[in-house]
């Protein structure tokens, strides 16, 4: 058993005694709005940089409101860095040929990686496919495997997409998404450990064997994740508002509080045998610094090893 695994398992041991550092990353941004928003982007960049990431990703406002500006992010992690950067491509309000043309144009600049998501409208309204359009996540992918041969990534549910009937029928989508030719399921945020070990069972048992990566969101601010988790049917436990209360006016309290409680979750993860993770850094670098430090991530940890058996 790894070392961080024997302190889990044995009392009186530090938690995040010699954790061994054998991890792999990926980091999530989304691109900005405003030059002050470009400052803190690049900062956030540089700092998590270090850390060798398998990738990092930019998203896809709803609607397809940020397309330009997730294209110039990427567009400039790809220039102005040596990440891999995946862009986030979605269904909504664009017909196929569009969408094409977008994925065509990223593949003639290098991108290689898309996160393939059948994406919301703008307004919180329901979904509905474009005249001409994908109809959803595992008609996207399939298309995007005619346009080139992208290495996609899709989104996984561990307690099921609001959009499902149930958790039977997400499983399914999941597999069709697969099926069509994803590599990899990243999922929603959740905060219990148990929910993702009861997630991985189930997509096993129906016969999925592509990687599913545990996405997690250290959380500072709960009335924002509480939005979040309704667009996405995350759960926020009861035991995470009492923990934040009466920190409002304390923000670096509540960065510590969020970062002990991230990394509770990961070593928990870890302990389960997960060696790969995708943090939702909102475009800030310290909570998921923080929470790979105490998992033993280090700066060049094995990057030229990964980089040569990439």
């Amino acid at each position: 058993m790894s070392p961080l695994g024997l302190a889990l398992a044995e009392p009186g041991t530090p938690l995040f005694a010699d954790a061994a550092g054998d991890i792999e990353v990926s980091f999530e941004f989304f691109p900005p709005k405003t030059e002050k928003m470009e400052a803190t982007l690049w900062d956030s960049i540089q700092t998590l940089a270090p850390l060798s990431p398998r990738f990092v990703s930019v998203t896809y406002g709803a609607g397809g409101s940020t397309r330009e500006r997730t294209h110039a992010t990427v567009a400039r992690i790809l220039r102005e860095t040596s990440l891999v950067p995946a862009a986030h491509l979605t269904c909504v309000d664009a017909t196929k040929e569009e969408i094409d043309g977008i994925a065509k144009a990223y593949w003639d600049e290098g991108v290689r990686h898309i996160v393939a998501l059948r994406g919301d409208p703008g307004e919180g309204g329901k979904f509905a496919q474009h005249p001409g359009g994908y109809c959803n996540a595992a008609d996207l992918v399939a298309g995007l495997k005619q346009v080139a041969p992208f290495e996609l990534s899709v989104a996984a549910y561990p307690e099921g997409h609001p959009d499902s009937l149930n958790k039977a029928a997400d499983l399914d989508n999941l597999w069709r998404k697969i099926d069509a030719g994803a590599d990899r399921a990243i999922t929603q945020f959740f905060f219990s450990p148990e929910t993702f070990f009861r997630f991985r069972d189930h997509v096993a048992a129906v016969g999925i064997d592509a990687e599913i990566v545990p996405g997690i969101l250290p959380v500072s601010n709960v009335a924002q994740t509480r939005k979040f988790a309704a667009a996405c049917g995350a759960t926020i436990p009861d035991w995470m508002d009492r923990l934040f209360e009466g920190l409002d006016s304390l923000p670096g309290a509540r960065q510590l509080v969020a970062a002990t409680v991230a990394a509770e979750l990961c070593a928990q993860l870890y302990a389960g045998g997960v060696r790969h993770f995708h943090f939702y850094t909102l475009n800030r670098a310290e909570l998921a610094y923080a929470i790979c430090h105490l998992l033993g991530l280090r700066p060049g940890n094995g990057t030229d090893e990964r980089r040569c058996a990439a």
